[in-house]
């Protein structure tokens, strides 16, 4: 029997039993309910937690029907979407994904953090839900975000362990990652770390001016002392 797989990301597709059934999602309430249980399936939900996602501003409108339909696609048990356990959702892959990749930085294995942290930047980069709005969909959002964060981060550290012509995509992540979050010292470690691997020292140390200048200016502080210690051997190398 085909692997169930769900993406939330991006354009919405649904594969059961080996076919595609979004299309059959009763509407747009019917799949914004249906990623809903989703995003939430191994949460205990209760009729107030649907409503409330449907309908922030109160009422129920229509859930018991919406749920009825809902039925006739999916396998639910009572408020529980029901997937067997070998089911692919793209958010619970990018979770894992990341997770693995830092995990293998952690361990020294690189080649294993450089692919397992692409897949989650491939999923968390695609939008969840464009042009929905309500309070649970901000919140996936935000966590899509931060893993996209984190598998880039990964991924900086995974072309700077493997080297070569990994460089400069270690490069590139790192420069994307002091645009993200510009006051997150790894990430301007890392870029440091990687142009200095790569031979330009003197950006390396461009780099590290514009962070020391950017948190006097904006926070009062000084670079953390493991910040300080790579400018320092950057300048003795």
């Amino acid at each position: 029997m085909a692997r169930p797989k769900v993406q939330l990301c991006g354009k919405l597709a649904v594969e059961l039993d080996g076919e595609r059934v979004e299309e059959r999602l009763p509407g747009r309430q019917g799949r914004l309910l249906f990623a809903f249980l989703v995003a939430n399936r191994n949460r205990t939900l209760t009729r107030d937690h649907l409503l409330d996602a449907l309908w922030p501003g109160g009422g129920d409108g229509g859930l018991a029907p919406l749920l009825s339909k809902l039925r006739r696609v999916v396998d639910l048990d009572a408020f529980r979407l029901v997937l067997p356990d070998d089911a692919w959702v793209d958010i619970e892959a990018a979770a894992d994904a990341v997770h693995r990749a830092e995990s293998a930085i952690a361990q020294g294995n690189h080649h294993r953090a450089w692919g397992a942290s692409q897949v989650a930047m491939f999923v968390a980069s695609r939008p969840f839900l464009p042009g929905e709005d309500a309070a649970w969909i901000d919140e996936t959002r935000q966590r899509l975000a931060d893993l996209h964060i984190r598998a880039t981060e990964a991924y900086a550290h995974a072309g700077l362990g493997i080297g070569g012509t990994e460089l400069a995509a270690a490069i590139r992540a790192g420069r994307e990652l002091t645009r993200l979050e510009p006051y997150r010292e790894s990430a301007y470690r890392l870029l440091m770390q990687a142009l200095a691997a790569e031979g330009n020292r003197a950006e390396a140390l461009r780099i590290y001016e514009r962070l020391r200048t950017r948190l006097r200016d904006d926070l009062g502080v000084a670079p953390s002392p493991q910040t300080q210690e790579l400018h320092l051997q950057l300048l003795r190398a």
